[in-house]
């Protein structure tokens, strides 16, 4: 099966192969990586007011609320905050099992010439962030597109690298990162790496 950009699932059962999952990030973790990551947009972006937030869904979607939540609270300006979906603009639809589930994009109609921050929960192969800026183009031209991750696990496949990355995570190709919401999966916020069976487990990650 084709690796989708993150291979991340919601909270299930450990499947055959699977050695268990290991806390890469926890809630408080989670809370310090977005704050940082919203300071560091606004040191590099001078308009905030211009300034557009978009996340792709599903749990892009929520760290970009988040990010922008706290752009509002630490600078008193909040940004537009837009939506980014790149089910029908991905490269590899022939082989993938299954598709996610269609939800409409959403971003500014004066998008031309604003800066725009787009927000993943895990950069993987960088094949959504490359469908992202294709639906992005198809809506306007921003002055330019910026990469904001909570996760960056490392095996891209595309020349994609990301601004602002809360944690590095190193894996192996065979492992797996799990994004846990309390608004999508009903637990407390998590990051785990899952590991298989037969696969040596990374050195520690480093932020």
């Amino acid at each position: 099966m084709t690796p989708t950009e993150s291979t991340k699932t919601t909270a299930q059962p450990p499947l055959s192969g699977e050695m268990g999952e290991s806390v890469v990030m926890d809630v408080d973790s989670i809370r310090k990586a977005i704050r940082r990551i919203a300071h560091e947009i606004i040191e590099q972006n001078e308009d905030l007011s211009r300034l557009v937030i978009a996340g792709i869904p599903t749990r892009g979607k929520i760290v970009a609320s988040r990010i922008a939540a706290h752009i509002a609270e630490i600078e008193g300006i909040s940004p537009a905050l837009g939506i980014v979906d790149v089910s029908m603009h991905r490269d590899d639809l022939a082989t993938r099992i299954s598709l996610s589930a269609l939800e409409p994009t959403e971003l500014p109609l004066d998008l031309d010439g604003r800066p725009l921050v787009l927000i993943d929960d895990v950069l993987y192969t960088g094949r959504s962030c490359r469908a992202a800026m294709d639906a992005i183009a198809s809506f306007g031209r921003p002055s330019r597109i910026q990469l904001a991750v909570l996760v960056d696990r490392g095996h891209r496949e595309l020349p994609i690298r990301a601004d602002f990355v809360g944690k590095n995570v190193p894996t192996a190709f065979s492992d797996r990162i799990r994004v846990r919401f309390e608004e999508t999966d009903n637990v407390p916020d998590s990051v785990t790496l899952v590991h298989q069976v037969g696969h040596q487990a990374p050195s520690s990650p480093q932020s």
